[in-house]
């Protein structure tokens, strides 16, 4: 990767000449005008109706990008899909490519845009980058109508005898604002309402938003927002949203947003880029639909899941496979020689220098990350993500270390030539497709106790010699077994920086124990969210945010994005 004589992202994004999304989304994908409604001459949702229409076609392979643990050096899980889906078309293959859609959170605060980068990118970068098609809007303003339907729910008579002390239900905002943390709202006097304390969370972390990204069809999803469980009685029987008499309203706000949003690469290979639950705090996937119609439309699939592979494909492998149906073909683990030496204990402004024994050490990262990949049985493929300043040296390390870990390892270069930098990587993942039959297998049972599924997967993925939590939270869990949940799977919420809750220690830490400060009943998403260490559900802006570099100039062009 060389950002010598190469634009910015936005500017190669706005240089970019993108054919009419109808054209695209006939001739590429074969769909009809009337299963299309654009947003535009560059994007558009496709009706359900599409996926209905050719149910009994069959499924193209399902391919899943991962990465090692994230670095400030950067990975480029994204940019490795989009270049990956790009290589597939370049190599005859009708590929698709199947995103989240960016919060305005990170956009706004530290990591920046999520549309790939460089010549490997997905666009319109600024649209996608910022409102898009409203989906986002959409999820916060069905939420946060639940939220005001709970407060007015309890100040007309509360028939459901909800108590007051023991709702669960937040508000949200797709922001980082760690000042909305915890507050008390109702204050003001009796035509105010009851004053109680609440909270915010960052709208990605809304059970709403995984239900859109899990649900099969409108009646599906208007079922799963009735499920929500919003609080309880004084004597702990469950409040639902339905006993409230929200789903159909939410449901009528969420009425487009379910369809998938479809673009296009700069390459011009479709992508659906819908849905965005973060996946250090919810299930890190795009929406179940959107990757079931792409199945249908193409040969491959190419998709990720957020983060390293012991949070996002973790949890796409327990949490969206197991409930769509979905069985992976191949999974790629991006990796870049500079965050493993991140891992082996270089300091950023070092990067640049050759240190092969700083590099073997960072490798452990990897090289769990690969086996992880492997306890699904998934076949699978390390694709390095090239930086200019890599030595020969370095690179010839790293095929060494993959080599004694029977794994297979590809350079690819997409940042900086797009397709034709990951053409080796696609022919390495079509032969893995074609020569490994995918073995895959959730982690975990469903029949498996709460607790247990949570031990498994902090021993199993985060290395770690278990799991502790206080009799409170140890009393939930039992009390979510007795009450029936106890095939849920799983939903690990922890800092994405670490195979354990100090996001400061790096590499492939062993034998540390997870602390679980408090479990979330999902009863609406059908997951135990379980939150450990320090994690937050709503983000921070860092020092000097992102937002500060973003303007807009005369022309009204947004500059400053990234």
């Amino acid at each position: 990767m060389s950002a010598r004589s190469i634009p910015t992202d936005i500017e190669i994004a706005r240089a970019a000449k993108l054919q009419p999304i109808q054209v695209l989304a006939q001739e590429r994908l074969g769909l009809d005008p009337d299963e299309l409604a654009p947003y535009g001459h560059d994007k558009a949702k496709v009706a359900l109706a599409a996926l209905e229409a050719r149910a009994d076609q069959p499924d193209g392979k399902l391919v899943l990008v991962t990465a090692v643990t994230p670095t400030p050096a950067g990975e480029g899980k994204t940019t490795t899909t989009v270049g990956l889906g790009d290589a597939l078309s370049r190599v005859g293959q009708r590929a698709m490519i199947c995103l989240r859609e960016p919060s305005l959170g990170p956009c706004f605060g530290m990591k920046g845009g999520a549309a790939g980068g460089g010549y490997a990118q997905v666009v319109p970068m600024e649209d996608i980058n910022l409102h898009f098609t409203g989906d986002f809007h959409a999820v916060g303003a069905a939420h946060n109508l639940l939220s005001a339907m709970i407060d007015n729910h309890v100040y007309w008579g509360n028939g459901s005898g909800l108590d007051v002390r023991r709702i669960n239900w937040k508000r949200v905002v797709d922001m980082n604002d760690r000042a909305l943390r915890s507050i008390t709202c109702g204050l003001g006097g009796v035509a105010n309402g009851f004053p109680r304390t609440d909270g915010f969370d960052i709208t990605v972390a809304s059970e709403v938003m995984a239900i859109l990204c899990l649900a099969n069809g409108l009646e599906d999803l208007k079922t799963r927002l009735g499920n929500i469980t919003v609080g309880q009685t004084r004597d702990r029987k469950a409040v639902t949203a339905r006993d409230i008499g929200a789903q159909g309203a939410m449901s009528a706000l969420l009425r487009d947003a379910i369809s998938p949003n479809l673009v296009q690469t700069l390459e011009h290979t479709p992508a659906f880029v819908h849905g965005g639950p973060f996946a250090n705090i919810a299930h890190g996937c795009n929406s179940l639909l959107a990757t079931k119609l792409a199945l249908k439309l193409s040969d491959v699939v190419v998709t990720e899941a957020g983060f390293g592979a012991d949070l996002g494909a973790e949890e796409f492998f327990d949490i969206k496979c197991r409930k769509g149906g979905l069985r992976p073909d191949a999974a790629v683990i991006v990796a870049t020689i500079r965050a493993l030496k991140v891992h082996g204990g270089v300091a950023r402004d070092a990067l640049g220098e050759e240190n092969l024994p700083a590099l073997e050490k960072g490798a452990a990262n990897l090289a769990r990350h690969v086996e992880n990949v492997r306890r699904f049985g998934v076949p699978r493929v390390v694709a390095i993500n090239r930086f200019d300043g890599d030595t020969d040296a370095e690179v010839d390390l790293v095929r060494q270390l993959c080599a004694e870990l029977g794994v297979a390892v590809v350079l690819a270069e997409h940042w900086s030539k797009g397709g034709a930098g990951a053409e080796q990587l696609a022919r390495e993942v079509l032969a893995l497709i074609e020569n490994e039959p995918t073995r895959f297998r959730p982690l975990y049972a469903d029949d498996m106790r709460l607790w247990d599924k949570a031990r498994t997967v902090a021993q199993s993925i985060y290395g770690g010699r278990g799991i502790i939590a206080d009799k409170r939270v140890r009393d939930q869990f039992q009390r979510f077994e007795d009450e029936g949940y106890g095939h849920y799977p799983v939903c690990m919420a922890k800092t994405q920086l670490s195979f354990s809750t100090d996001p400061n220690l790096k590499g492939a830490p062993s034998d540390h124990v997870v602390p679980i400060r408090e479990v979330r009943l999902a009863t609406g998403a059908e997951f135990l969210v379980v939150i450990c260490g320090d994690i937050m559900t709503m983000p921070g802006l860092p020092r000097t945010p992102a937002a500060m570099q973003i303007s807009v100039d005369a022309q009204g062009r947004i500059d400053g994005l990234f």
